[in-house]
């Protein structure tokens, strides 16, 4: 058939590719039962969500109701998580690798804004980072250093703002980078100490992290020879992203999406060799590293490729080393100074590793190795060996960093793929993992990846973080039955509705051969 149905970052799809009629439709049910989860969601937070401590909806008719009724909240936004993903991994089968027609990027750009748009208007979930994130913006806005204090040393114990950020972060500094504080510092100036509109101009800028993701995931996908389409899915569309960046507001959407444009910049510019280029893709590398700082590892990779394009030599990996670290040396001194929060970002970079959770592996075997020494008599070393098991799970992690840069540079993996590996290694061997730091693996490796089991292993690790973590990211205070209740009310609420939907949704459960 003659013409052009789409293009994708540069791949482009004839329309023979396209999806059928019959396969048009079924795409049309899972958008509406996502979006559908999604409205849920938006409702659900208004009683289910990581509300602060200062809550404005209460008392408000309508508004305030389900906030009496956390259960029936909770259950309502359980239920939409449930659609959400049933949803995303549905619609995985029209981006499958090897697929004889493949769902459109026009398709899969309308489908994340009819899941999105509901979304943005949710009360933060599964974390309650950025009442943190509001409170250190005060900090600065009023002159003070947020690397120097915590928000009840410089706000006070009783200012709203301060309330709101969780006990455990209350005397700590900010642990984020000079650009993002900046960021803060003008969202602060223009919304005061007022929570719902502060809380709404962060999300923005993380939607402009998300809008930075959308550009750079099909575009580098098609460099490495992965369907456009199939990144967009495993990377924008995946629940995790949908949760933890537009409901949790979290600023490693922010941060990953200056490093995937800087990436896609800088590769621009090896083909030909366009110096103009790789400068301006390793300045906004490293102005995500300034938001946070594992987008810095995107730097190496990006010098590993130059090195190859110059020849492949020691000595052009060495002067490849060299203009990267004079780019983020010149980046990171111009951005400290010109924000005026100086260097001392650099100390801070540990204030969450303060936290020890169950979720970080060198943390976890830190936990068992003390509790043995309990149970042998020999003492409660629960803390030496936390620390050293830290130690060597950071240890462990540079090496797997050097030897997967090593590889890339010798051509015996993909660049991307070093990345997302590299990154996956260092989050989760590092003191602190939660579930959204997945993402620093997932999207990378969403570019370069292709391989069913990959495919698989990903959609199953997504899933299951996205549906498991409680909405209102925190403990419940002697009220921890109100999450078997909402969890049990949900599912009964999913079943019912597959059940009454099962005509519709059958086709889409039929196994597909290619």
């Amino acid at each position: 058939m003659p013409g052009v149905a789409d293009t994708d970052g540069g791949v482009v799809t004839s329309d023979s590719d396209a999806l059928d009629g019959s396969e048009r439709r079924q795409l049309d049910i899972v958008r509406r039962w996502g979006t559908i989860g999604a409205l849920l969601l938006a409702v659900g937070s208004l009683g289910g969500g990581a509300t602060p401590i200062y809550n404005p909806l209460n008392g408000v008719p309508v508004l305030g109701l389900l906030g009496r009724m956390p259960s029936v909240a909770m259950g309502v936004v359980w239920t939409g998580i449930f659609m959400i993903v049933s949803a995303w991994l549905v619609l995985g089968r029209f981006v499958r690798p090897g697929r004889p027609r493949l769902a459109s990027r026009s398709q899969l750009d309308r489908t994340l804004l009819m899941w999105t748009v509901p979304l943005v208007f949710c009360v933060p979930m599964f974390s309650r980072d950025v009442y943190s994130y509001l409170a250190q913006s005060e900090i600065a806005a009023r002159g003070l250093d947020p690397y120097e204090l915590g928000p009840a040393s410089a706000l006070g114990v009783d200012h709203d703002l301060t309330r709101g950020v969780p006990n455990i972060w209350r005397e700590t500094p900010a642990p984020y980078g000079p650009l993002f504080l900046a960021f803060g510092r003008v969202t602060s100036m223009i919304t005061g100490d007022h929570v719902l509109p502060g809380v709404f101009v962060h999300r923005l800028l993380v939607l402009v992290g998300l809008g930075m993701i959308v550009w750079a995931l099909p575009r580098l996908a098609a460099r490495f020879g992965v369907p456009p389409v199939g990144a967009l899915w495993l990377g924008a569309l995946n629940p995790l992203v949908l949760f933890h960046i537009v409901i949790g507001v979290h600023n490693d959407g922010l941060a990953l999406g200056l490093m995937l444009v800087g990436l896609e910049l800088a590769l621009r510019g090896l083909e030909p060799l366009r110096w103009s280029w790789v400068v301006l893709g390793a300045t906004t590398i490293v102005l995500g590293a300034m938001v946070k700082i594992p987008a810095m590892a995107a730097l190496g990779f990006l010098g590993v490729l130059l090195a190859r394009k110059l020849g492949g030599s020691i000595r052009d990996l060495l002067k490849s080393a060299a203009l990267m670290a004079v780019i983020a040396g010149v980046v990171v001194t111009v951005v400290c100074l010109a924000t005026g929060f100086g260097f001392g970002w650099v100390e801070t970079l540990n204030v969450a590793s303060t936290v020890k959770s169950w979720m970080s592996p060198p943390t976890a075997i830190g936990f068992l190795g003390g509790g043995t020494g309990l149970l042998l008599g020999l003492g409660n070393h629960t803390e030496a060996m936390i620390g050293i098991t830290r130690v060597l799970g950071q240890v462990v992690s540079v090496v797997i960093m050097i030897m997967l840069l090593w590889k890339s540079f010798r051509g015996r993996i993909k660049a991307m793929n070093g990345l997302g590996a590299g990154l996956g290694a260092v989050l989760v061997l590092g003191p602190v993992l939660q579930p959204w730091y997945v993402l620093w693996a997932m999207l990378p490796l969403a570019t370069a990846v292709v391989g069913p089991r990959f495919r698989t292993f990903a959609m199953s690790v997504s899933a299951v973080i996205a549906i498991i973590l409680p909405p209102t990211g925190s403990a419940f205070d002697g009220r921890a039955y109100t999450v078997p209740q909402a969890v049990a009310g949900a599912v009964i609420t999913f079943g019912v509705v597959v059940l009454l939907s099962k005509n519709r949704i059958k086709p889409l459960l039929r196994r597909e051969t290619v």
